[in-house]
């Protein structure tokens, strides 16, 4: 009877080695997939006896508004394509709970009925994957055996899920991250483009001409003095604005009005640019307190935005006013760019965006993703644009926007 029950606590003793082992390989995986894999594999570890073999299990994230099977263990084929809305019986008991619940003879279940794989098993369990008030999903497992899942198993099983959801989150922020990587490298490579057409556009050929300008001039100097003077003073001229360009464009690249003085004083700094430059009026309202509860980062995003925005409408819409407002909405902050330009059809331009060579609405719906924000576009042909960016100012509030879909 001794041995018996050495052999019990050495078994128990391996099998609480092999979830600690399971649980550091889990929190540092970074891949969302694997991630999945190792939680039931874990758990199926963690449970295995001379009777593990009948243990079905699965994990289940939502995907809108119904839960999908993302990661399985002893399912049939034909369960892997089942959704579950979540709405009935013991997973809708669960989610709303928070806690975990069993269920005898799960075949009976309005929705867990559905799986093929549980019409076989006397007890099932559900396990919500609770983060705060969000619920990201649930872990599913069954037995044919009653009583197979004890109290101490039921226990194992909760700490997994724990883990697993931390994991998940681990690994989902590191994805977001690596994405967010590529968007800034694109981002990047379309500035490149952007400034390469740019210089090519303007200062380029503006050289070119001052340099044939000053052949035409040097060779009108003992010929014609007076005109030479005046096409020394074009020349100067044309110097001038080339100088003005390229400091534009120096400017955009990285206003370091921004870094010393903030977002207000960078913005009026590029409206009196393109005033002087283009004869455009870019009128510009800053709520002091929400640029002071902006951090740099954001107040340089926000910059940029607005600048794409601004150029935008110089260039394509011929506006001759473009206000740009910085105010609080309740626990976002609400950028709006509008012009009274021509205008555009909205859903054409998007459908064939594809086909152009510009990036600009895409930098702009990705820069805002970068502040966690959610950007719209209303404009009409004739009537002008307005671009409306809602900022998330706490964690909580970019929560609940994404979660709303703005």
């Amino acid at each position: 009877m001794g041995e018996e029950r050495v052999r019990r606590l050495e078994a128990t003793v391996e099998k609480l080695r092999r979830v600690l082992r399971g649980t550091a390989a889990l929190n540092s995986a970074l891949n969302y997939e694997r991630v999945m894999d190792m939680a039931l594999d874990l758990a199926t570890s963690a449970l295995t006896d001379a009777e593990a073999g009948g243990l079905v299990s699965a994990l289940l994230l939502f995907d809108g508004d119904e839960l999908n099977v993302v990661s399985s263990r002893g399912f049939l084929r034909a369960d892997l394509n089942v959704d579950i809305p979540g709405l009935t019986g013991v997973v809708e008991q669960a989610m709303s709970t928070g806690q975990l619940e069993i269920i005898s003879d799960p075949a009976s279940d309005p929705e867990l009925g559905r799986l093929l794989a549980l019409r076989k098993c006397s007890t099932a369990v559900c396990i919500p994957l609770v983060v705060g008030l969000e619920v990201y999903g649930i872990m599913l497992f069954g037995h044919p055996k009653e009583g197979y899942l004890t109290e101490e198993g039921l226990e194992i099983l909760e700490s997994i899920a724990q883990q697993a959801i931390v994991a998940l989150q681990n690994a989902r922020l590191y994805g977001q991250l690596e994405q967010d990587k590529e968007r800034m490298a694109e981002i990047q490579e379309e500035a490149r483009h952007k400034l390469a057409r740019d210089l090519h556009d303007g200062p380029a050929q503006s050289i070119g001409a001052i340099a044939m300008r000053v052949n035409f001039a040097r060779r009108l100097v003992n010929r014609d003095a007076k005109r030479a003077a005046d096409e020394l003073y074009k020349i100067e001229e044309l110097a001038r604005r080339t100088s003005k360009e390229i400091r534009q464009m120096l400017f955009t690249l990285r206003p370091l009005i921004l870094e010393s003085e903030g977002l207000r004083a960078a913005l009026k700094d590029l409206s009196r640019k393109i005033g002087e430059m283009h004869e455009q009026k870019v009128h510009v309202d800053i709520d002091p307190q929400i640029e002071a509860a902006l951090e740099v980062g954001k107040q340089g995003v926000i910059f940029f935005i607005v600048e794409e925005a601004v150029n935008n409408a110089r260039k394509h819409a011929r506006a001759e006013h473009i206000w740009v407002r910085l105010k609080p909405d309740g626990e976002m902050a609400l950028l709006e760019i509008e012009d009274n330009g021509i205008g555009f059809d909205v859903a054409e331009v998007q459908d064939n965006y594809e086909q152009r060579e510009s990036l600009g609405m895409v930098n702009l719906y990705e820069r805002a993703e970068m502040v966690h924000g959610v950007l719209n576009i209303d404009s009409t042909p004739g009537q002008g644009t307005r671009i409306a960016v809602r900022i998330p100012m706490t964690v909580e509030a970019a929560e609940r926007l994404h979660r709303i879909g703005g």
